[in-house]
């Protein structure tokens, strides 16, 4: 690892890695615990070496307590070593690992049905160490810190918003995210979020109030449009380095452009993984039970006092479909679609979904058995009413590509 160019560094900087260099001497026991390491705390905590000390020893015991320094030799779950998507295809111009996580491959559904919470963010973590590790040893070649960061790409396509408004998938989802933030500060280079559908802007709006300024500083957004975001990419890694679906030339022996030898695609996770019953339900969630009388029609209202705030359900049925839809009324009385009502099989799988409440309004949800004239159908819902998260309503999109 390079020597810290103290040059680079103000007098308070250079006084205040020194300050830390004393204070935590009797944890840096490992061969990467330099002052590069070193720097990356105290730039996420501004510079104040106790903020940063606190913050690192923080990180210490929550490493101890997760086994992390001998997370290799953890058995990864079987489900994860064929569906975990996710790969390091090669590295940029500087070094840096570039890392693919192809979003139309997660089935995150599956995931907690076929292990526990525990394995899904130990599998993360287990990933991500030895993604840092491959950095680590680049870093020795290039003799460059920038060698030590990873550039991801995220590929959006085939998004699927319903499988995240699952709570045990959102809470996990979360739970990874505060984990990255608290544990691996400074380690992002660049991250290209590419081929972004429209119903993206919600879940980021969410997801960014989780990211610290340093993070969301990396990312840029990208639209569906491969013209605006190929060049970009190219202009930072070398084509060999980049799979042929995303503008480079690499390619597996058989011709795949995705290179899946490098980069697994992850996939539906067939039912055999699966150690829960599909049809069991969220413990920690209430739903309520109704039958719908052939011919009818069940109106749920719902008072959103506060824009920026969201509405979810949950539902499923007994036997046979229904049909749903969701209503917004203004203060005027009018009613404007929000979700056309259509008809759902609700009694093969849960239907979850949620839509942001930009203003304070009624919603109004729908469900319809008014086409059925022989069956009744006994329904199971949860449905609330979220407010914002930190107070934050707007969708910060940090370089949009049109």
């Amino acid at each position: 690892m390079p020597q810290v160019v103290v040059r680079d560094l103000s007098d308070d900087q250079r006084m205040a890695l020194m300050k830390m260099r004393r204070s935590v001497a009797d944890c840096m026991t490992l061969p990467y615990h330099d002052d590069y390491f070193l720097l990356r705390w105290l730039r996420a905590r501004n510079f104040d070496p106790v903020a940063a000390e606190k913050m690192l020893r923080a990180s210490m015991k929550w490493r101890e307590s997760w086994g992390v320094e001998t997370i290799q030799d953890w058995p990864t779950p079987e489900v994860f070593k064929h569906y975990y998507p996710c790969g390091v295809c090669g590295f940029d111009k500087d070094g840096s690992p570039v890392v693919i996580i192809p979003f139309s491959g997660v089935d995150i559904w599956g995931m907690l049905h076929s292990a526990t919470k525990a394995d899904f963010i130990k599998t993360a973590i287990k990933t991500l160490e030895k993604t840092l590790e491959i950095a680590r040893e680049k870093s020795e070649i290039h003799n460059t810190y920038e060698s030590t960061k990873l550039v991801g790409i995220l590929d959006m396509s085939e998004f699927n918003l319903k499988q995240f408004a699952w709570r045990p998938a959102a809470e996990a989802v979360i739970s990874l995210i505060q984990i990255y933030e608290a544990n691996y500060p400074e380690i992002l280079k660049a991250c290209y979020i590419i081929n972004v559908p429209k119903v993206f802007s919600l879940a980021f709006s969410v997801v960014k109030n989780f990211l610290n300024d340093y993070t969301l500083s990396k990312i840029r957004i990208f639209k569906s449009d491969p013209n605006k975001w190929k060049p970009v990419l190219l202009s930072h890694i070398p084509p060999d380095q980049l799979p042929v679906i995303y503008g480079g030339t690499m390619c597996d022996p058989d011709g795949n452009p995705r290179c899946p030898s490098k980069v697994n695609q992850g996939g539906k996770i067939p039912k055999s993984f699966y150690i829960k019953n599909q049809n069991e339900k969220d413990k920690n969630e209430e739903y309520s039970s109704v039958t719908v009388k052939k011919g009818d029609k069940l109106r749920l209202d719902y008072s959103v006092p506060e824009g920026g705030s969201f509405l979810k359900w949950g539902f499923y049925s007994d036997e046979h479909d229904i049909k749903f839809g969701v209503l917004v009324k203004d203060d005027k009385g009018k009613e404007t679609s929000i979700i056309p009502v259509h008809r759902v099989t609700c009694n093969e799988t849960e239907e979850i979904g949620v839509v942001s409440c930009p203003k304070p309004a009624t919603y109004t949800v729908i469900f319809d058995n008014s086409y059925s004239y022989l069956r009744n159908k006994k329904l199971h819902y949860t449905i609330n009413v979220v407010p914002p998260i930190n107070g934050s309503t707007d969708v910060a999109v940090i370089d949009s590509e049109e």
